[in-house]
């Protein structure tokens, strides 16, 4: 009675790791020959290691990425000019904390979403908040955000949040709106937060896809000159990987 009553706390205090981890214990009776210290840190451990596991389950569900992408997963075999070294180097977070930039550009197909989606992965395993967001829905947001009076708190949430995604940049031509909103963003998350841009334009006509001279001006100066840069180039993946092309290949 007094095993189940202890559990029974234990989970009624949101103590679950531990909680499993003691009954998990009552069934292994070689771990009685371990001190009441080292029993106990066993139970610290484990609840350690289970509140961590929810964190990251959290901050990855709100990140709400569009590719459930690791960086364990990203294939260095395929030539499209991705460095292994550089990719590295980033999953382990140091530029967010820098509150540096990334840019990912190149062409439809290569792995830019899952590029980005796998850092944003790394971010979260490091507790770090993160956000996924394309370029037409964001606006889209900010939009209905204003006119239904939520605007400061989505533009709060925009500022706070530690890695932004925002894929499918410039992929048409922007309007005014739309270029004002995203220099608000950007201009709120300048020297605090991170953002990755993802894009199949290249750098040099972003200009004149964002439209007003100064307007433009001002979202690259705060976008590009604090970035790490990373063209892909290449076939399409998912060319590369059909069924179809494996059988043209493999009849060949």
């Amino acid at each position: 009675m007094l095993i189940e009553q202890t559990a029974d706390r234990l989970y009624a205090m949101k103590l679950n790791g531990m909680a499993d981890a003691f009954k998990e214990q009552l069934a292994q009776p070689d771990l009685n020959d371990l001190s009441f210290e080292q029993r106990f840190a066993l139970l610290v451990d484990r609840h350690w290691i289970w509140k961590e596991d929810r964190r990251m389950n959290r901050l990855l569900k709100n990140a709400k990425l569009k590719d459930n992408a690791c960086i364990e997963d990203i294939d260095f075999k395929t030539p499209r000019g991705l460095d292994k070294s550089v990719i590295l180097r980033l999953a382990g977070s140091d530029w967010i904390k820098k509150a540096q930039n990334i840019i990912i550009t190149g062409p439809t197909g290569v792995g830019k979403t899952y590029l980005a989606c796998a850092l944003v992965n790394s971010a979260c395993r490091n507790s770090l908040a993160s956000m996924y967001k394309r370029a037409p829905r964001l606006y889209q947001e900010i939009a209905i955000a204003r006119a239904d009076g939520s605007y400061p708190k989505l533009m709060n949430k925009l500022a706070k949040v530690k890695v932004l995604v925002i894929d499918d940049f410039c992929i048409t031509p922007m309007a005014d709106a739309e270029r004002r909103d995203l220099l608000e963003v950007i201009e709120d998350r300048q020297g605090i937060s991170s953002t990755i841009v993802v894009t199949q334009v290249p750098l040099e006509n972003w200009f004149e896809l964002i439209g007003d001279p100064t307007v433009a001006d001002a979202i690259l100066d705060r976008l590009i000159h604090n970035a790490h840069k990373i063209n892909l180039k290449g076939e399409s993946m998912r060319k590369v990987r059909s069924p179809l092309t494996k059988e043209k290949n493999s009849a060949k």
